[in-house]
């Protein structure tokens, strides 16, 4: 019987000499996306826009092009390449970059300055793409998904103090303080052995001229949280905030998005450190209709947003906004009749109850600057009523309503007539967060400081559209574009 014995799959010698292409130039090919942000840098006006350095001087030790930094940093928020070392690194073994760069190898304290001194205008090269992408159409500029998330901050927990937990960590402190103090005396008065007793009460020594040192820390960021107009401070990262439990990521920001509806374009990308998302629908949504170059256009967002103040910014705007009422309040969680029993009549300005009973006004409350709301009462009549204990624990029934809340009704009545938008958000604007925390592999910053965070995700959200972008129309027709 013969056996035959297969071979593996063998490389090439080492040492054999290749004859290679004669030009770097020759290893890029035509459809490659580098080749296209070299043409859209190429075709900035860096100096406008506020680079750094964008300008050389006529005397000193030259510098690196502001340009060929930026294009780096665009490559290697494409392609998962966020860390300045790994650029570094980057710029010596990857052919792309090596071609894009002409060779350059800027060290990876060089690239980092770059980032850090730029972070305001990278903002603006993230509106130039969008206004590209504008040219060609890619925006359906009709309607927008407007939606928050949630990314880590280089500011882990122990890091990050709210005035409970100063008090509760101070707390601790003195009472371990107090332990230490007790046992130092003990040992003092009772240890026969005096060699033993110097050792045990020097170390006793150390902790607790450690612990006091940890007070003395603790005491001081309280006294600055309390001199502040915040609720809680953080010691690595001070812009950023502990968001809320459900987030699950500890301390970071509040990274808001508007996506266009047409191709799941990013219109507006904002980085706040509100722990929630009120009072964030206008901002967000009239920046984008500023990047869209629109006067008109449709927002939706979910029940996070709904505040009165944001609906009529927007409709003053030209926004026409959707978005849910929560359900919440005192009735609400206790079990009683909604606020929506009961029938508003304009004319007579009243309510009628569930029962036909009239509600009348009674008072007016300042609920915030520029806010107010009336109060609408029904007196002597909810305790002889037959579903009083399913409309109120008290003695009567209280309806309050904002001055302004018809713009609120008009928003219910057009979420009713067109339902269907609540879950065109969830499939609009959910697409790019998904994106950027999985693939693009984005779920913490690298920088620190609001200003510099924001910097950090206009590029991500550059690198997002960009993306999307070579999909949709392909390397060409935006290189076409770019030198249009």
């Amino acid at each position: 019987m013969i056996f035959l014995v297969m071979a593996h799959i063998s490389g090439r010698n080492r040492s054999q000499q290749l004859l290679l292409p004669e030009s770097i130039e020759d290893y890029i090919g035509p459809d490659n996306p580098v080749r296209f942000i070299d043409a859209f840098v190429d075709s900035l006006d860096l100096d406008a826009i506020g680079f750094v350095r964008a300008t050389s001087k006529a005397t000193g030790r030259p510098g690196y092009d502001p340009a060929d930094l930026l294009k780096l940093y665009i490559y290697g928020y494409l392609n998962r390449v966020r860390s300045s070392r790994r650029l570094e690194v980057e710029t010596h073994r990857n052919m792309e970059v090596i071609w894009l760069l002409r060779q350059l190898m800027p060290d990876f304290k060089t690239i980092a300055d770059f980032r850090k001194n730029n972070k305001t205008a990278f903002r603006q090269i993230f509106r130039e793409f969008v206004a590209l992408c504008k040219d060609l159409d890619l925006y359906g500029r009709e309607l927008i998904a407007v939606d928050g998330s949630r990314i880590k901050a280089v500011n882990g927990r122990d890091q990050n103090f709210s005035q409970a937990k100063l008090n509760k960590a101070i707390a601790q402190t003195d009472e371990r303080l107090s332990r230490y103090l007790k046992q130092l005396d003990e040992e003092d008065s009772h240890d026969e052995h005096v060699s033993a007793g110097r050792v045990r009460d020097s170390k006793l020594q150390e902790k607790i001229a450690s612990i006091r040192e940890r007070k003395a820390r603790l005491e001081q960021h309280r006294e600055t949280l309390e001199n502040s107009e915040d609720n809680q401070v953080s010691l690595t990262d001070p812009d950023s905030r502990a968001m809320h439990p459900s987030s699950r990521i500890g301390v970071g920001y509040n990274v808001q998005t508007a996506v266009d509806a047409k191709h799941k374009l990013i219109a507006e990308a904002q980085v706040h450190n509100n722990v929630t998302d009120l009072g964030l629908l206008a901002e967000t949504s009239i920046a984008a209709c500023e990047n869209l170059d629109v006067t008109n256009i449709d927002t939706v967002a979910d029940k996070g947003y709904f505040k009165i103040e944001d609906i009529q910014a927007c409709e003053a705007a030209g926004i026409t906004p959707y978005v849910p009422k929560p359900r919440r309040g005192p009735a609400i969680r206790e079990g009683l009749f909604p606020k929506e029993a009961f029938h508003f009549d304009a004319e007579a300005d009243l309510y009628r109850c569930p029962t036909g009973q009239v509600l009348t006004r009674r008072c007016r409350n300042k609920v915030r600057e520029g806010i107010y709301t009336v109060v609408y009462r029904a007196k002597k009549v909810c305790g002889t009523c037959a579903l009083k204990a399913s409309c109120t624990q008290h003695g009567d029934r209280q309806v309050s309503r904002y001055e302004n809340e018809a713009v609120l009704e008009k928003m219910a009545e057009r979420l009713a007539g067109r339902p269907e938008v609540l879950d065109q958000r969830r499939e609009i604007v959910e697409h790019p967060f998904g994106t950027i925390k999985h693939w693009m592999e984005q779920r913490g910053f690298l920088t620190r400081g609001l200003d510099s965070v924001r910097g950090e995700f206009s590029l991500t959200a550059l690198a997002y559209n960009l993306r999307r972008a070579i999909n949709l129309v392909g390397t060409a027709g935006l290189i076409a574009a770019a030198q249009a």
